[in-house]
């Protein structure tokens, strides 16, 4: 990428410390938050700096958190996924994302969209969909976990259950023939519900998920639309999506990105 004055600038003042939040960067710089999350995607695209809840630092400092770490792991895989899911919703309509890695990465792809209303468990989500283009972002409250940046609880799972949305998201973190799975009881009762509150219901997962066993069931495969990853799935996993009804949407990985697979 050929870096503008601005962008130099902001890697600069990320080299002299420890994260650095949106509204600091655009204080610094003279410009409005908008422009300065403008100038702050592509080098998040490119892996030059990492975006945490509301701030930017630089890729690969000692401090980084692991939602942070997990951000980075297979990127490209993720924001393919993410661009997918996102050209499949329409301005105006309605969403409901749980906390994730590749939910965020879709929160991201989402704004050049406009009129959303957004609901969500995380901070993250909230901050990056919020105030922008028109929507209208819900996040549940309920215990805040310090490193996702996330509520869930018996509060959280009351407040979403709520909505009716056209849309409901969910990123998992492991998946065998038998559905889907995560390994935190909290996380997957979120997600469980959040499922039930959309028309079209949406499990999101890169392909280092497969055949992985987590420690607590979400749900079977016939409890949602698609399935959308990165590459097709082994065999078994394949048919046991067939037979559910369940939908299995591919994402195309840039070639240029692909390279952070490895």
């Amino acid at each position: 990428m050929v870096l503008s004055k601005r962008h130099a600038e902001i890697l600069r003042m990320l080299r002299e410390g420890d994260a650095v939040s949106i509204s600091d960067l655009a204080a610094r710089l003279g410009v409005s938050l908008e422009t300065v999350r403008r100038d702050v995607k592509p080098l998040s695209d490119d892996g030059s700096v990492v975006r945490m809840h509301g701030a930017v630092g630089l890729a690969g400092l000692g401090g980084e958190a692991p939602f942070e770490r997990r951000m980075r792991e297979n990127a490209a895989a993720k924001r393919a996924i993410a661009r997918h899911v996102a050209a499949t919703i329409a301005d105006g309509e309605s969403i409901m994302l749980d906390t994730g890695t590749t939910t965020s990465f879709l929160a991201r792809e989402l704004l050049g969209h406009r009129r959303l209303t957004v609901v969500t468990n995380s901070s993250d989500i909230a901050r990056t969909l919020a105030t922008v283009n028109g929507n209208k972002v819900y996040m549940a409250g309920g215990e805040l976990r310090s490193d996702s940046g996330a509520a869930f609880g018996v509060s959280a799972i009351e407040f979403i259950s709520r909505f009716s949305v056209d849309h409901a998201v969910i990123s998992v973190g492991a998946v065998d023939a038998e559905g889907l799975m995560d390994y935190d009881l909290e996380e997957s009762e979120f997600a469980r519900t959040v499922l039930a509150c959309g028309s079209r219901r949406l499990a999101v997962t890169d392909h280092s998920k497969f055949g992985r066993r987590g420690l607590v069931r979400i749900c079977t495969f016939d409890a949602v639309s698609a399935l959308v990853t990165d590459l097709l799935p082994p065999a078994d996993i394949a048919d046991a999506l067939a037979a559910s009804g369940a939908l299995l949407e591919v994402a195309r990985v840039d070639v240029a990105e692909a390279v952070e697979r490895n």
